[in-house]
């Protein structure tokens, strides 16, 4: 089936005009141009235009994902594998703050008792996910996926106390090095 760029526009939610801007950045090219100068758009097209917006979804750039797409590596059922992965972890962890905040609504009425340190368990992991984010790339380079994963598992099993202490160490070393620097 072939697409104008309209059609594609309305099925995919997408506006033309963004149709258009992917095309001047060598993003998603139409199939072929017809005579009158509209863009067509096969089943190809709209499955990369299906891989643009899983993408975005995730929060890549244009520019990254014109650089995974046109990778000779990429592989289209091991990127959905991996969006279908980091979908349900996106689930599981609103669905984990969407319980803490009822918890939370419950404790303001005097219906349950919250302790202290539930209050903060959801954003342990949206600490974690930030760091992968930002840095993800980078550490699995350098230390490999394996130590990353053992990482971010201690990460995880850590108390409130046990934090804590970790983030008074990180600012005592700091303070030295500072201290250090200065004589």
């Amino acid at each position: 089936m072939e697409y104008s760029s309209n059609k594609l526009s309305v099925m995919s939610g997408v506006s033309a005009r963004t149709l258009r801007h992917y095309d001047a950045i060598g993003l998603l090219k139409p199939g072929r141009v017809v005579e009158s100068g509209y863009r067509m758009y096969g089943q190809g097209e709209v499955d990369r235009l299906q891989q643009i917006l899983l993408y975005k979804e995730l929060g890549f750039s244009l520019e990254d994902i014109g650089q995974l797409l046109a990778s000779p590596e990429f592989d289209r059922e091991g990127t959905f594998l991996s969006h279908l992965a980091a979908l349900h972890k996106k689930r599981e962890r609103l669905d984990f703050l969407i319980q803490n905040v009822t918890k939370s609504i419950a404790a303001m009425r005097g219906d349950i008792t919250m302790a202290d340190k539930e209050k903060f368990e959801g954003f342990k992991e949206s600490l974690i996910d930030e760091n992968e984010q930002k840095h993800g790339a980078e550490i699995r380079t350098k230390y490999g996926a394996e130590a990353v994963e053992e990482s971010k598992a201690h990460w995880r099993g850590l108390t409130q106390e046990q934090y804590e202490a970790g983030e008074r160490l990180g600012l005592a070393v700091e303070e030295a090095l500072k201290a250090a620097l200065e004589t």
